[in-house]
């Protein structure tokens, strides 16, 4: 499978941190990426990303969101779910970028989930369109997570 870059952008669109992964599906509703995690580790209060941590990372083309299924680099224990509230992503031949809303969702692997950086969100004081867009994206990984559709169909409930 090839390489394609992973772009990360703040809410006014600069780069605040790009990655390489590797394409696993391309279709009309999103793209696949794989990708390991290569920053130093770090403690989230609700979990712990280590060096080597593997994502899969699904950028849907036409929603207000992306989801990164988490997993441990040694064992391949399912840590959960980080849900970034994002503008739709930009594809185009071997990169993808996003531009982070500040809000995010995590979803622990029993389905729990927490609404992160609510602060962060409301200082970007979004037009009321694009703010309503991105609680409606929240209300959707809700709804995707109780029914249990991809890729939160691994739930351990």
């Amino acid at each position: 499978m090839p390489d394609f870059c992973v772009i990360k952008c703040d809410a006014f669109g600069r780069e605040k941190l790009s990655y390489s992964g590797v394409l696993v599906e391309r279709n009309e509703d999103y793209v696949c990426i794989d990708a390991s995690f290569a920053l130093a580790d770090r403690d989230l209060g609700f979990m712990q990303l280590r060096r080597g941590d593997r994502f899969r990372e699904w950028f849907y083309l036409n929603r207000y969101y992306n989801i990164f299924r988490i997993a441990a680099g040694d064992s391949g224990a399912l840590k959960g779910w980080y849900c970034n509230i994002t503008r739709p992503p930009i594809v185009c031949a071997g990169r993808v970028s996003a531009e982070d809303l500040e809000l995010d969702v995590f979803v622990h692997p029993d389905g729990r989930m927490r609404i992160l950086d609510e602060e962060d969100f409301a200082r970007l004081q979004l037009p009321a369109r694009e703010a309503s867009a991105a609680w409606a994206a929240v209300a959707e990984i809700r709804a995707m997570v109780l029914k249990g559709i991809r890729p939160f169909d691994e739930l351990k409930t």
